[in-house]
């Protein structure tokens, strides 16, 4: 047994503690080796910015590839503090050599901006030697989308009396009814609905959550689901369909589990085939639709860019375009000599 040992001294002092960030600060140790940064990196994505596994895999990938040209050229212990601009230059030279498009270059050079604005951010480099190196020029296309009569089609071809029809319908009604990304529509859970309301809570990119309307078909069609969703868990009792608990999840698979992003992707392929519509449309394109059809209608840009869950305009600006028979509507309403 320890026995306790009573002191006549008077207890230290406790120093103030120091703010989470410059502690960090000044404590920080530079790692070991040139991956060592870039792990660093990858974790601060992972744990302090909330990167989705997708945008974890690119950036690993985007580094990677430098890594691998620098270790190609035995230049790895130049990095990340002996940089220069002629070295990156090299770089982008190696990868447009291997045919790599202007979209990944810029996706590469991104990788290495960030790498570089955290090592700076957290004083472990003096400089970066990505200043003065410009993005490739990308000219933006407008996004694919489909028009109301086609995905009036692609949704009233969802006849089936089976639960996969059931799921499907609300499912695809929700793409396009509330503009979710597919990320945030398989990670719906039962707490994140309001039926009554008409209201849905998803958690979109760095687990930003919002409140999005779905609309009359969406709820119509979530409740019919939502009647048959314990189908789907079958002959197993334990499985998330089988569960009412709040964070069971909304759509699940065939073995009662939660639907995942390419099961999602795979059953609108069939709806469309079913539809006889071009199999070239994915998840995404029922969001752009949705944009682009409350434009069409007359919603605003601001009130897009918060259903949407875009932290920037610009990047909402590309839905912009409008279809020839709605310009000539505005023209045939504003121009005085039309």
């Amino acid at each position: 047994m320890i026995s306790a040992v009573t002191s006549t001294a008077p207890a230290p002092v406790e120093a103030p503690e120091r703010p989470r960030k410059a502690a960090w600060r000044a404590n920080a140790k530079a790692p070991a080796s040139p991956e060592g940064f870039v792990d660093l990196y990858l974790t601060h994505l992972r744990d302090e910015r909330h990167a989705s596994p997708h945008t974890l895999k690119a950036y690993a990938e985007d580094l990677g590839a430098f890594m691998n040209f620098m270790e190609g050229r035995k230049e790895l212990a130049r990095f990340p503090h002996q940089l220069d601009r002629l070295v990156v230059r090299s770089f982008l030279a190696d990868q447009s050599a291997k045919q790599l498009g202007k979209r990944s270059l810029a996706r590469r050079l991104a990788g290495l901006r960030g790498v570089y604005k955290f090592l700076l951010k957290r004083k472990l480099v003096e400089r970066s030697p990505l200043d003065g190196i410009r993005n490739p020029k990308l000219g933006r296309g407008l996004p694919k989308y489909l028009n109301e009569t086609d995905v009036a089609k692609l949704l009233d071809a969802i006849q089936g009396t089976r639960w996969p029809d059931a799921r499907d319908l609300a499912m695809l009604e929700l793409c396009y009814g509330a503009g979710v990304r597919v990320s945030e529509l398989v990670g719906v859970n039962l707490e994140d609905m309001d039926l009554e309301r008409g209201l849905l809570r998803v958690r979109g990119k760095g687990k930003k959550e919002r409140l999005l309307p779905m609309g009359g078909s969406a709820v119509r069609a979530m409740a019919g689901w939502l009647l048959r969703r314990r189908e789907a868990a079958s002959l197993r009792p334990n499985a998330p369909a089988a569960s009412r608990a709040g964070t069971a999840p909304v759509f699940a698979n065939k073995w009662g589990t939660r639907l995942d992003v390419r099961s999602v992707r795979r059953i609108l392929r069939k709806r469309l085939g079913e539809a006889g519509l071009s199999l070239n449309a994915t998840p995404h394109t029922l969001r752009h639709s949705y944009a682009t059809h409350l434009l069409d209608r007359g919603a605003d840009l601001r009130s897009v860019q918060e259903l949407l869950g875009h932290s920037s305009l610009s990047t909402t600006q590309v839905y912009t375009h409008l279809t020839p028979s709605r310009l000539k509507e505005i023209y045939a309403k504003a121009h005085p000599k039309a």
